[in-house]
């Protein structure tokens, strides 16, 4: 069986070096509050502010080390809350994506774009995708066990010798299936 842990992606913004200066004072270094499952990624102790064009929300953990451009992750239920229609997109994917204010301590910027509900992928690390004959971007079928077990569909894989093993889905998700992060997924075709 391949079984990966499933990690569960709350709202959470990534921020270019640049705005991290805006929103925080020039020179200003993000403080680890923990790591995260992949390797070099942390939660930072920062927060800020979003606020969209029917609510905001307060306290968005900033997602580090700093990234070439910036990027807020939404489920589809906070998208709504929001008052925006994001896509579902990899990370990264930006482009023509709707944009939001984002307020700090020292200033703020208003994102013209970067706004995503993340597309469910797994982390693979080379070995792993190797050894289970998986390629970068393929479409995989994974079945969650939770209170609630279920199957998703068109989930992306991702292949990196910088990745540790890891399904990530946010919480919409994995609210409809009762999974927390720890828990199991079983890829069931490739």
């Amino acid at each position: 069986m391949k079984q990966v842990p499933v990690g569960v992606s709350a709202r959470h913004i990534h921020l270019s070096a640049e705005h991290i200066g805006l929103l925080f004072g020039a020179g200003y270094e993000l403080k680890v509050m923990k790591d995260l499952s992949q390797p070099g990624q942390y939660a930072a102790e920062e927060t800020v502010v979003v606020v969209g064009p029917k609510g905001r929300f307060d306290k968005v953990r900033i997602l580090g080390p700093a990234r070439p451009k910036s990027q807020l992750e939404v489920s589809r239920t906070d998208a709504f809350a929001l008052g925006l229609k994001p896509p579902v997109r990899e990370s990264g994917n930006i482009d023509g994506t709707p944009g939001i204010r984002v307020i700090g301590p020292a200033g703020e910027v208003e994102l013209e774009e970067g706004v995503i509900v993340a597309a469910r992928h797994i982390h693979f690390h080379t070995d792993d995708a190797a050894k289970w004959g998986i390629a970068d971007k393929q479409l995989l079928t994974v079945r969650v066990e939770g209170e609630r077990p279920l199957i998703f569909e068109q989930v992306v894989a991702r292949v990196s010798e910088q990745f540790a093993l890891d399904m990530h889905i946010d919480t919409d998700e994995a609210n409809a299936a009762g999974v927390k992060t720890g828990d199991t997924a079983t890829i069931l075709s490739e």
